[in-house]
């Protein structure tokens, strides 16, 4: 498997980031940095996120990833996407909406430098179907254009969080 320790990816994703944020090492503060390990089983996914105060520069360390992120509403929600293989490098701007899939059959290890010791995580699908407590069924049928029973299914999920 290469590097020491991998992150445990026997979950609903089949990966698992090991965060090095200020709160794990709080050596970091006020050096406006931080990293996290992500490890991905065959298939896994590092499912759509922001980093709301961070940049967020990936290398990639084994395998072959499908990574991408999306503009802003002005730029068109445009969606930006590249095969990423060993040795790769991909930035995801600060606080755009991005993820990394495994398409390779094999394991698939990343590394991320972040440009802040507390680039916050906000996961997409856990803060809009998980929220505790609930956004209003009213409100994601209409923002979705979703029935209500699809609404209330979603709801209904374990969101599993992979950090």
């Amino acid at each position: 498997m290469g590097l020491r320790n991998p992150g445990n990816t026997s979950n609903p994703l089949g990966s698992k980031v090991t965060q090095a944020f200020v709160q794990q090492f709080p050596g970091l503060n006020t050096l406006g940095i931080s990293m996290a390990r992500i490890d991905f089983a065959p298939g896994g996914l590092n499912p759509p996120h922001t980093h709301p105060r961070g940049t967020e520069l990936l290398v990639v360390v084994e395998g072959t990833l499908l990574v991408g992120f999306v503009t802003s509403d002005q730029l068109n929600n445009t969606l930006f996407t590249k095969v990423l293989y060993k040795g790769d490098v991909f930035v995801f701007p600060i606080g755009l909406i991005h993820f990394q899939l495994n398409i390779g059959n094999t394991y698939a290890l990343a590394f991320s430098g972040l440009s802040s010791q507390n680039p916050g995580l906000i996961t997409i699908a856990n803060a809009v179907f998980g929220a505790k407590a609930p956004i209003s069924a009213d409100v994601l049928t209409k923002a979705f254009q979703l029935d209500k029973k699809v609404v209330d299914h979603l709801e209904a999920q374990f969101w599993y969080d992979n950090n």
